[in-house]
């Protein structure tokens, strides 16, 4: 699924402020990601990476400051539930919030309506049902479509969620620190999963602390600090172990292997 290369960029942001109660979570923070760029966000707790998130998202809104500019995929408005099915979500929050009787089908159609579950109001037409069984073959998850999402281990229904998210065809997956409480196991079969979507043309833009879950199609780590970009560039000039301490304020050392980075 290749975009166009004259397709506008996934996000524009320019001199963009957030507050979170009395604080500037994001100050004067500039960025922009083109669609189909596979990009980490990258950086410690507290350092804005949930705001940014929920401000690309319309959870949180800049302030109106002279020379600040917000624009995703073009445009600078958006209805919040176009939004939502046009970048495919994944989180840990997202997964808390089906602890309940819905099945992994009902997950993946809730899709359709950035709804948690399904609900009578909602007309599930037998398209909508073939492309949920699809997204979920294609995650290697059709044999979780009846099974209880609050029945399913973590990395059962991690994948669930992916499906859920391809499941109207997002020109991108924003995942959120996606390998939280994942077993070794399941966040093997996470990353694989990405790293397939990513070769298939499918943008990723992951946001993490976690250097191990930058799968080796991410090309580009942008690093931030105190609401700000601290750094930006290619992955392999950005991780650095000297970077990486200043960063994260404590010595790491850095290794590599087939094409994965790991601190200790």
């Amino acid at each position: 699924m290749v975009r166009p290369v004259s397709a506008p960029p996934l996000l524009e942001f320019e001199n963009i402020s957030v507050r979170r109660g009395d604080r500037l979570a994001l100050n004067g923070f500039t960025l922009r990601v083109d669609c189909g760029e596979h990009v980490a966000i990258l950086g410690p707790n507290g350092c804005g990476k949930s705001t940014l998130l929920k401000t690309i998202l319309r959870e949180c809104y800049p302030l109106d400051l002279p020379g600040s500019r917000l624009n995703l995929l073009g445009r600078d408005t958006w209805n919040i539930f176009e939004l939502r099915s046009t970048l495919g979500v994944v989180s840990n929050d997202l997964a808390a919030t089906f602890a309940r009787d819905v099945t992994g089908l009902e997950a993946v159609l809730s899709g359709f309506f950035s709804s948690i579950g399904l609900h009578a109001h909602q007309l599930i037409t037998p398209e909508m049902r073939q492309k949920a069984m699809e997204a979920l073959v294609r995650v290697d998850a059709a044999h979780l479509a009846d099974r209880w999402m609050d029945e399913l281990s973590s990395g059962e229904e991690r994948r669930v969620l992916v499906a859920r998210a391809l499941v109207h065809e997002p020109r991108t997956l924003l995942l959120d620190e996606p390998s939280t409480s994942l077993d070794i196991a399941a966040q093997h079969e996470l990353r694989e999963s990405l790293r397939s979507l990513a070769r298939e043309g499918l943008g990723l833009l992951l946001v993490t602390h976690h250097v191990a879950e930058i799968v080796p199609e991410i090309e580009r780590v942008v690093l931030l600090r105190e609401g700000q970009v601290f750094l930006d560039g290619a992955k392999q000039d950005i991780l650095q172990p000297g970077i990486l301490s200043e960063l994260f304020g404590a010595d790491v050392e850095l290794g590599r292997r087939d094409g994965y980075y790991y601190i200790w």
